[in-house]
């Protein structure tokens, strides 16, 4: 004989897994012959002619669970007379149309005086010995062959699982082996041959509905005819999609082997599946959600460790962008305040019967993960009111207090937090950080910053959410009543270290996986790299003197782009080539279904505001096809004039998403704000004019990954056009979050030695003077005595010690790099150095302190000056471009473990002739020139920008590049608003047109003596 390949066997195969017989043994049995009975979960075997398709229930079994375990309330039913089954069945008939299976599996059925329990849940540590014997009176079931219709009542569907009578899930089942897929024949199946007109397959009478083969399981809670949408249930291969090889048995066997055991499902019915939208909505508008399988793997595997391992652990879950975080972070929220030491010798236990945590802290900057939380606990748990803010520690106390078991914060509000867990050393708390989305205000990293002591202009600036948690952490010891759980799709080197699980080499890795590349193949988020253009920009720099000095190659290219981006006219040529593509292929187009959206992302907040007028103006120019917004934080000044987000959009800054969302909003135009945490479905064309690189890189292009198939999204919907980037620089950024990210090794702490040992040969300080300063900063002693220490110091580094220039620079990185090192490693060394605290405090209070110049500074100034922009263009280079990433592991080195200093070696210094020619070959091949901008030149101008009071100061005098290009550009505007009156014809022309004032601008920079 040959093996049995049908799909009847795949059938077969199953139903012994859940009853340990099947209908085929059951006849042999009765025929005389022996059938070994196997290891099963304890299901009953079901007859097809125990289904009733009217009540989409398996009667036999529903009756006998109420008849086993609540006699006296059918007995109350019975009192009544009249056909009293058919009343139970015509209200729960009712009743589930209305609110669904999950309902009532919840919430029980009532009839007249009589309360019916439909699943009795499964037992905590803590239940009593009546619950346990109650959950064991559930009566799980299958049925084969199930014959659902009414209309057509030979149809059949090839497998219900049902509990207590009622149906959990359908399956269809297929087989390769016979030319049979789910991922096509069984998804086939259920859109096109299944009457979902029919009671069992209406929405929200049975809970979940799969396609199987041996290979490959999807799934849907909803069966919608051919726009059905089914989701892949696989656990994932090779970091991709699919399932790996099993050793016993088919790959999907893990289906009926884990997930349909009874107290899988019960977990699943109890803990899981949610039904979204308020119970005043009609059934049908309401979304039933099934967990995916990651989604259940890693709560569960969460939940397990914590039991087995106790209190003081960290987690990293690298989970992808578009993998659900917010429903596994509710989930993992709800389930870790029930979870119960596995013995009393592991950290943290009370005893066997209490939780092991007091509470869970859930650190968030998303709005609707904390709306979320509250409507998920209230369909979970019998206790509503468990759910709290808390923003310092005083409220985290208070919350504890008040019995609230789930403490939701901002990460902004995270430093306190961790106070309050030190102050409360007697509580266990489950922190989870949700740092994936991080803040869309840019005013959250000034807060943080002011929350840490920093000045809002200190060297922190740039701070993503996973440096503001590892900040946060800095030289508060991990304490042993708390558990850390860090969620993101991007970790840096240092979130691996700090939350990733150490392996036997060395290297760190994350807790659980959920790839990029396994999100992109099973279709729960588009490849944004698929078509992706670049525009390089091309300039004709011209000289306008005969010197040839000498610059900094490096440095000069890089203030030159800077230098031409500037221009307006530059941003007006883009915003052109934008709205062309714009308009006839996404708009015109009616990509997803008329609805599709753009968003323009610039290099800072006063660029987003010259894109955002010039797009007006160019819509408006264009008849107003659309209207554009704008997003950004607090107040700019621009030309002048100081604009607000609320202000130019019309509405205030907090409706600003809601009002993206309809039709007539098509752009939205950033600078920042909602780079990350962004979530817009109907977003498919991106417009990039700002450096992207790393985390941020992949989190703003993943803006435009969200699967909508309700609008018919695909990736070839998909459109990046990239002004700033290249292809090499956008595949290293992805490369190493497609697959697994891990951690090379440690850091090694020991270069700390040699900072330390070089910083003390310079001589700047003494270290009685860094003892003297801790015992005052840590006696909380006045600030004016700490000020003396700090000064003295600062000023034997910017005079009496007479360093050079390039030493002071390579003084100062690598007291930075102390710093950085030592606060971001403080918290997990398994010892402590003394010195090391104490040099480490010192020299954050010096560092803002010492003064550095740049040599280079004015040579690069000079360059500036030294020519003009004569044209700017932009060609093409990359045309829908494929990125294609690397799958394999990528790992992250430690941080820098060399000393780092300014003296670099030998620079490369070129003539200016030379500079001129690398930055023209480099951004300029082969692209006609524009004509030769206009030069206008006021003497009387000119002379009132030399004689403001600030000119010699602020501009002339001023070492640094950056701001005294911000202050020529106000001491004109002042010159200009004070001349209004006499100039009101050229004030008004300055006003209107930037490309002019910015001519102008240069042209007087000029000929006050740059």
């Amino acid at each position: 004989m040959v093996s049995k390949t049908s799909e009847k066997e795949l059938e077969i195969a199953i139903e012994k897994q859940l009853t340990g017989t099947c209908l085929e043994a059951q006849q042999a049995l009765a025929e005389g012959s022996e059938v070994p009975f196997i290891h099963n979960h304890g299901y009953q075997l079901g007859l097809p002619q125990d289904f009733n398709a009217r009540y989409a229930l398996d009667t036999k079994r529903f009756w006998a669970f109420l008849e086993k375990t609540q006699r006296e309330e059918l007995e109350k039913l019975q009192k009544h007379g009249g056909d009293w089954q058919l009343k139970v069945l015509e209200r729960f008939d009712r009743l589930i149309k209305k609110y669904g299976l999950l309902h009532l599996l919840k919430k029980g059925l009532s009839v007249d005086d009589a309360h019916l329990t439909l699943m009795y849940p499964a037992p905590l540590a803590s239940s009593s010995d009546k619950v346990k014997e109650s959950f064991a009176d559930n009566i799980f079931s299958s049925i084969r062959q199930v014959r659902y219709s009414l209309t057509n009542t030979l149809e059949e569907i090839d497998l219900v699982i049902f509990i207590n009578g009622l149906p959990f899930a359908t399956l269809e089942l297929k087989n390769p082996w016979t030319g049979q897929t789910a991922r096509y024949h069984g998804q086939k199946q259920y859109r096109e041959d299944r009457d979902i007109t029919q009671p069992l397959l209406q929405f929200g009478r049975c809970l979940v509905h799969m396609a199987v083969d041996t290979d490959e399981v999807y799934m849907t809670t909803k069966l919608d005819g051919k726009a059905t949408f089914f989701l892949p249930f696989n656990k994932g291969h090779n970091h991709g999609a699919g399932n790996p090889t099993n050793q016993h048995g088919h790959k999907t066997a893990y289906l009926w082997e884990e997930i349909f055991s009874k107290a899988s499902i019960a977990n699943i019915i109890q803990h899981f599946i949610r039904l979204d939208g308020s119970s005043k909505d009609p059934l049908p508008k309401r979304t039933l959600y099934f967990p995916r399988y990651h989604q259940l793997d890693v709560v569960r595997r969460l939940v397990k460790h914590a039991g087995e391992n106790g209190v003081g652990q960290t987690y990293l879950i690298q989970h992808s962008a578009g993998s659900g975080k917010s429903n596994s972070i509710t989930w993992a929220a709800y389930q870790l305040i029930e979870v119960y030491p596995a013995s009393l010798k592991i950290p943290g236990a009370k005893s066997l019967d209490q939780p092991l945590f007091d509470s869970v802290i859930v650190v968030t900057d998303r709005r609707l993960l904390d709306k979320q939380l509250r409507e998920n606990i209230r369909e979970f748990s019998e206790v509503k009111n468990i759910i709290a803010p808390a923003f310092k520690s005083s409220e985290l106390k208070s919350a504890l207090e008040q019995g609230k078991k789930i403490i939701i914060t901002t990460i902004q509000k995270f430093p306190f937090i961790i106070d309050g867990i030190a102050d409360l050393s007697d509580k266990r708390f489950a922190v989870i950080i949700d740092e994936a989305h991080s803040s869309q205000s840019g005013d959250a990293h000034d807060n943080m910053n002011r929350a840490m002591g920093k000045s809002k202009n200190g060297e922190d600036e740039g701070l993503d959410a996973q440096d503001k948690i590892l900040q946060a952490m800095q030289s508060r010891k991990m304490r042993g009543n708390a558990s850390y759980l860090a969620f993101t799709a991007t970790p840096k080197n240092t979130t691996l270290e700090k939350f990733g699980c150490k392996q036997p080499d060395g290297s760190f890795e994350p807790f659980d996986l959920y790839s990029m590349k396994q999100a992109i193949e099973e279709g729960f988020i588009l490849d944004v790299l698929t078509n992706y253009t670049t525009y390089k920009s091309y300039y004709e720099i011209q000289k306008s003197i005969a010197e040839n000095p000498l610059f900094d190659s490096s440095k000069a290219q890089k203030k030159l782009r800077a230098y031409v981006e500037r221009h307006q006219q530059t941003i007006n040529i883009k915003a052109e080539i934008i709205l062309d593509h714009f308009i006839p292929q996404v708009v015109n187009s009616k990509k997803l279904k008329g609805k599709a959206k753009g968003m323009v992302i610039t290099q800072n907040i006063e660029t987003a505001i010259r894109y955002y007028k010039a797009i007006t103006r160019l819509l408006n120019e264009r008849g107003k096809p659309f209207k554009a917004l704008i997003a950004f934080s607090g107040t700019k000044e621009v030309d002048g004039i100081e604009y607000t987000e609320a202000e130019m959009n019309g509405f205030a800054e907090n409706e600003t998403r809601d009002y993206f969302d309809q039709d007539e909003y098509r752009l939205l135009i950033v600078a920042n704000k909602y780079l990350t945490g962004f979530d817009q479905p109907k977003l498919c064309a991106m417009y990039v004019d700002k450096k992207l690189q790393g985390v941020l890189a992949v989190q703003a292009l993943s803006r435009l990954n969200r699967a909508a198939p309700k609008w018919g999204k695909k990736t070839e919907d998909l459109f990046i056009l990239d002004f700033f980037n290249s292809v090499e620089d956008i595949k290293a950024a992805f490369d190493p979050f497609y697959t697994a990210t891990r951690l090379s090794e440690a850091t090694d702490v020991n270069v700390l030695h040699e900072l330390k040992d070089a910083l003390a040969d310079v001589g700047v300080y003494e270290w009685q003077e860094i003892e003297q300063f801790v015992a005052l900063y840590f006696g909380n002693a006045d600030a004016q005595q700490l000020s003396p220490i700090i000064d003295a110091a600062a000023a034997r580094f910017n005079i009496e010690l007479g360093l050079e220039d390039r030493d002071k620079a390579d003084f100062k990185i690598k007291t930075k790099q102390f710093v950085k090192i030592y606060g971001q490693m403080a918290s997990i060394l398994p010892y402590e150095i003394a010195v090391w605290e104490k040099l480490f405090w010192f020299l954050k209070f010096l560092i803002p302190k010492l003064i550095v110049k740049d040599p280079d500074a004015d040579q690069i100034d000079e360059l500036l000056d030294s020519v003009d922009l004569s044209s700017y263009g932009l060609e093409r280079v990359k045309l829908n471009h494929s990125i294609g990433l690397d799958a394999s592991e990528t790992e992250l080195e430690p941080q820098n473990p060399n000393p780092r200093g300014a003296h670099g070696g030998d620079q490369d210094h070129d003539p200016l002739d030379e500079i001129i020619r690398n930055f023209n070959e480099r951004w300029f091949q082969g692209w006609g020139a524009t004509p030769q901008e206009q030069r206008i030149k006021f003497i009387n101008i000119a002379d009132g920008i030399k004689a403001h009071p600030d000119f010699a100061e602020k501009y002339q005098n001023n070492p640094d590049v950056h701001n005294r290009d911000l202050a020529f550009e106000k001491i004109f505007d002042e010159v200009m608003l004070k001349n209004r009156r006499n100039e009101l014809e050229l004030y008004k022309f300055l006003a209107n047109d930037t490309a002019f004032k910015a001519a102008m601008q240069q042209s007087l920079r000029r000929m006050v003596g740059l």
